[in-house]
């Protein structure tokens, strides 16, 4: 078993501010390092390129509101990626889309397994259909570079991408930054964090995953900036 913490990063604060709130007792190697990047491709590669060359993790999670492309999904489902992909071509592979969604359905939460597209800006109404006539299913604007800064530095490292419906082809966002888009979505994330340490639980040392993560009393990650 590693005595690594898990890394969970997060573009806003909102997200930040719902991830802090969650339970994260008996987290494998205690409590998890918790960091916003901001918004955008360029802070987020930034921010990890300098966590990961300084410090060591047991795993990697990617993990905040983002905007559904799939007709179907309501506000508050989880969308575990299996892959990510940006708008230069480049892909990123996940192994954790099963094990993280199983983890997340047995906290009673709706989860879809699919395709992310990392975009640079917000994408609404036409491009979003065409995002999903590619095989997406989310859209976020951090994902890839996240990723892309793990294949360089430490590629072996276990991760992890999901984001909280807060918009869908049939709700679009008003304006960028309205976030989150409702109570659910945010209430929604922060009752993720128990199949969040579940799954680094897994990753770290290989055991079966428990049909439900148990109740504990609450403690607060650590935060980087």
């Amino acid at each position: 078993m590693t005595g690594e913490p898990l890394l969970v990063v997060c573009a806003l604060g909102p997200e930040a501010w719902a991830l802090r709130g969650g339970d994260w007792a008996g987290a494998v190697g205690g409590s998890p390092v918790l960091v916003r990047t901001g918004i955008g491709r360029t802070r987020a590669r930034r921010s990890l390129r300098t966590l990961l060359a300084t410090g060591r993790y047991g795993a990697l999670v990617v993990a905040g509101f983002g905007a559904s492309v799939a007709p179907g999904t309501d506000p508050g489902d989880i969308i575990v990626a299996d892959a990510v992909r940006d708008s230069e071509g480049g892909r990123y592979e996940l192994d954790s889309a099963a094990p993280l969604a199983k983890a997340l359905q047995a906290c009673g939460m709706t989860t879809h397994i699919g395709l992310h597209h990392t975009a640079d800006h917000v994408v609404r109404g036409v491009q979003r259909r065409a995002l999903h006539a590619r095989g997406a299913f989310a859209v976020d604007m951090e994902a890839a570079a996240v990723l892309a800064a793990r294949a360089e530095l430490r590629p072996g490292l276990p991760a992890a991408v999901l984001r909280v419906v807060v918009d869908t082809p049939e709700r679009e966002l008003l304006r960028p930054g309205t976030l989150p888009a409702g109570v659910r979505s945010w209430r929604t994330l922060r009752a993720a964090v128990p199949a969040l340490t579940e799954w680094h639980r897994l990753a770290a040392t290989g055991e079966p995953a428990q049909s439900e993560p148990h109740p504990k009393p609450s403690t607060l990650p650590q935060e980087a900036s």
